[in-house]
């Protein structure tokens, strides 16, 4: 906790952002950062409230100790209270930056919609540790003399390797990618977080040992059994990037695309990489001066809003199948779970024009050319109310409704019928591997991240990473120090 009475007289404050106006011209991170002072503030609020259910089970997936580091900041101990930090997370610079913060939701000040600002503490102090020259590699003391061997280099890869790393095995990261960071990299637009966060890790990580391997599509260039000839264990962290098939006619018009190839494209051009990457297609997607509809209503959905308006589109508009959320949950019903309420994220908040209860007939166009997308209202079991319909102008269109497992043309080819794939109850497949072991049907293969659990957050992926690092220390070692 912080200061006993803080959360009475001190007001709930978060980092604010540059004008829409402002921000909507370059594709950098736009938060302001606060000062050290009002980030002290801040911390001050986390009060003694008995049962922290910020940090779980309800709340933080990594179990942070949030209570612990907020006391320690009040207390201006910077240094421990990072060092608290980075005790459960590999990454905070990540989470602080692109997490959607359930530890605030869990927050007991969130009874009166006031929760301490636990993400923004958690980023000043992610920033802090790298202004103040903590972030350095932690290479073991000794060697194990045993070898493992990371597929996907995104959040759980990364945490998974590092983890390994750091109890003195030789871990080998093997990327289908040219650089590392998965989604994180390719998937979250450098306005929400900046690339240079990733690649101060991955020279942190290869400090402590650890060897990356790019534009290596295991399963199509080496096989996961030389992999595991070659290494004492495998572990898979492929992710889950495959699209999910919105089932909508018309979606072979020029213009209609699905989010991910724009995201990807969009990354690498900022990057200044080769837009033609493996699995996307390479003719350029861009939204100046042209009408755009994104069709879905989470993260990634927003994500192609932001990057719209950053080209120069002239008008996006979203559309949500779900009916609009009211803006107040009810807290005794819901509390300290995630609640459905009206979230507007920032790139909504830049102009998009947002049409809930809605649902995509069919995309229009001319000369196989798309102008528009053809639209009607739903009732609350999502079926179409005649003479509803109407017409929305597109230029564009992106197909934003999530993913359904990884990519087949890789690992899971290659594994073949060996590999246990699990389907759920919307088609999504994922690869078979309980949470105590992260052990597949493969011997030797662990999984771990979305291509385990399905589309998620990164706060998840790297505790699966560090939960299945725990796992195969133990089984290499016998036993292990590693938190699981």
């Amino acid at each position: 906790m912080g200061k006993v009475t803080g959360f009475l007289e001190i007001d709930r404050q978060v980092a604010k952002y540059q004008p829409a106006s402002d921000r909507v011209r370059h594709f950098k991170e736009f938060t302001i950062p606060m000062s050290d002072s009002e980030v002290v503030k801040q911390a001050a609020r986390c009060m003694d409230c008995g049962i922290p259910f910020c940090h779980g089970p309800t709340g933080c997936p990594i179990h942070n100790q949030i209570p612990d580091w907020n006391d320690l900041v009040f207390n201006d101990n910077w240094e421990e209270a990072i060092r608290n930090l980075h005790s459960t997370n590999n990454f905070p610079e990540f989470t602080g930056r692109i997490c959607p913060a359930p530890c605030e939701e869990a927050c007991t000040l969130n009874l009166e919609d006031i929760p301490v600002a636990i993400k923004t503490v958690e980023q000043a102090l992610a920033d802090k540790a790298y202004d103040m020259g903590y972030v350095v590699p932690q290479p073991a003391d000794t060697k194990t003399g045993k070898s493992v061997a990371v597929i996907g280099s995104g959040p759980a890869g990364m945490a998974a390797a590092q983890q390994l790393a750091r109890v003195g095995h030789e871990v080998h990261v093997y990327e289908r990618e040219s650089a590392a960071g998965g989604l994180l990299r390719y998937g979250i637009p450098d306005f929400k977080m900046e690339k240079h966060y990733i690649d101060k890790r991955v020279a942190q990580m290869e400090g402590e040992g650890v060897v990356f391997h790019y534009d290596v599509h295991i399963g199509v260039d080496k096989t996961v059994d030389a992999l595991r000839e070659e290494h004492d264990a495998v572990i898979y962290c492929g992710g889950s990037e495959k699209p999910r098939d919105a089932g909508i006619p018309g979606v072979d018009f020029a213009g209609v695309h699905d989010a991910m190839p724009y995201l990807v494209q969009q990354n690498k051009r900022v990057a200044r990489e080769n837009i033609d990457s493996t699995g996307w297609p390479s003719e350029p997607i861009l939204a100046g001066g042209k009408h755009v509809v994104v069709v879905g209503g989470g993260d990634t959905a927003s994500d192609c809003v932001g990057t719209a308006f950053r080209q120069g589109a002239v008008k996006v508009t979203q559309l949500d199948i779900r009916p609009q959320p009211p803006v107040r949950e009810d807290k005794l019903a819901v509390w300290p779970f995630w609640a459905t309420k009206m979230r507007t994220s920032s790139s909504q908040a830049e102009g998009a024009v947002r049409e809930f209860q809605v649902g995509t007939l069919e995309f229009v166009g001319e000369n196989g050319i798309l102008t528009g997308v053809k639209c009607c209202q739903v009732d609350e079991k999502r079926m179409p109310i005649a003479g509803t319909e109407f017409i929305i102008k597109a230029d564009l269109a992106f197909i934003a409704i999530g993913f359904r497992g990884p990519f087949e043309n890789g690992v899971l080819k290659d594994l073949g019928d060996r590999l246990e794939i699990g389907v759920d109850g919307r088609g999504s497949t994922y690869v078979m591997a309980n949470e105590s072991d992260y052990r597949t049907s493969v011997d030797g293969v662990w999984a771990a991240g979305d291509v385990r659990r399905g589309q998620s957050l990164v706060v998840w992926a790297i505790r699966e990473g560090r939960q299945a690092a725990h796992d195969v220390d133990k089984q290499l070692m016998g036993s292990t120090i590693l938190p699981r």
